[in-house]
C-alpha cells in the first residue's frame, strides 16, 4: 500500500497525546479481508492501557468543555481541512482494512465532510 502521507499509517495507539505500544508489546495482525494479506498490526492493549486511555479522554473532555465555541470551531474546521487534504490516502487505508471498493471509501469520507 503506497500512501502519499506515510504518517497516516500508524501501528500504535494514541493515548494522552503519545503514540504507544502495548505494555506487553503484544500485537494483533490486521488483514485485508478482500485478499487475506496482512497489512499491519495493532497493539493488544490491556487493562492498564485502557485505564490510561479513559483517564486521558476524560481530561481531554474537561479541557474541550472549557473552550469557547469559536475555539472549538477552529479545531473542527482544521480537522475538516486535514481530512479533505488526505481523502485519497484515507480511502486507500479504508479499502485495505475493510475490503470495500475505493470509490465507496471515498464516497463515505466525502459524505462525512459534507
Amino acid at each position: 500500500m503506497q500512501l502519499k502521507n506515510d504518517a497516516l499509517f500508524r501501528q500504535q495507539a494514541f493515548i494522552n497525546g503519545v503514540w504507544c505500544d502495548a505494555d506487553s508489546q503484544e500485537t494483533q495482525k490486521v488483514f485485508n479481508p478482500a485478499t487475506g494479506e496482512v497489512i499491519g498490526t495493532v497493539p493488544n492493549m490491556g487493562r492498564d492501557e485502557t485505564r490510561r486511555a479513559i483517564e486521558a479522554a476524560d481530561a481531554a473532555q474537561s479541557a474541550w468543555a472549557k473552550k469557547t465555541g469559536k475555539e472549538r470551531s477552529t479545531v473542527l474546521r482544521r480537522w475538516h481541512t486535514l481530512i479533505a487534504e488526505n481523502i485519497e490516502d484515507l480511502a486507500l487505508l479504508m479499502t485495505h482494512e475493510q475490503g470495500k471498493p475505493l470509490s465507496e471509501a471515498k464516497g463515505e469520507i466525502q459524505s462525512g465532510l459534507d
